[in-house]
């Protein structure tokens, strides 16, 4: 069943949301302007959504392969065993991986889906044997993205 959202948001919040979400870097005074809001009860909004953890950061959208990140690739990993103290590990191991940028416990297939990426093919197949040698790990099936259609941050925000 789908968690209703946190039901104190009203429609500002959620026009404040939305706007923050398409640009971060706007100035309190153009967010204000953008949902009809004066700055003081802007930035009083803006903060009350941090705290409540609702805005959980600011960052920029940087292109990997100017950074000489040229392949993005998803690890689906199976772990030989799905006992709560091996799962952590497993976390704990792939948090200290700068490569990992995303790590997911999933259902069906797999324990985990990782996104990564490699500066080319011979860093991609290093991270692939290290993954696979990892104590618990049991399989590795490897999937390169040939191309982006689609990648955006966030979540939809309707208000």
């Amino acid at each position: 069943m789908a968690q209703e959202h946190d039901s104190s948001l009203d429609e500002v919040d959620l026009r404040l949301l939305a706007e923050l979400q398409a640009d971060g870097r706007m100035t309190n005074v153009e967010l204000a302007r953008r949902v009809g809001l004066s700055a003081p009860p802007c930035l009083r909004r803006v903060r009350r959504l941090e705290e409540a953890g609702v805005i959980r950061g600011y960052h920029a959208a940087l292109d990997p392969v100017a950074l000489g990140w040229e392949i993005t690739f998803f690890a689906l990993v199976g772990l030989e065993s799905q006992k709560e103290a091996v799962l952590s590990a497993f976390e704990t191991m792939v948090l200290e991986w700068p490569e990992v940028r995303e790590c997911h416990m999933i259902r069906g297939g797999g324990d985990f889906l990782l996104r990564l990426v490699a500066r080319d093919t011979a860093h991609e197949n290093a991270l692939t044997r290290r993954l696979t040698a990892a104590g618990p790990v049991a399989r590795v099936q490897t999937l390169q993205t040939i191309r982006t259609a689609k990648e955006e941050a966030g979540v939809p925000v309707s208000g």
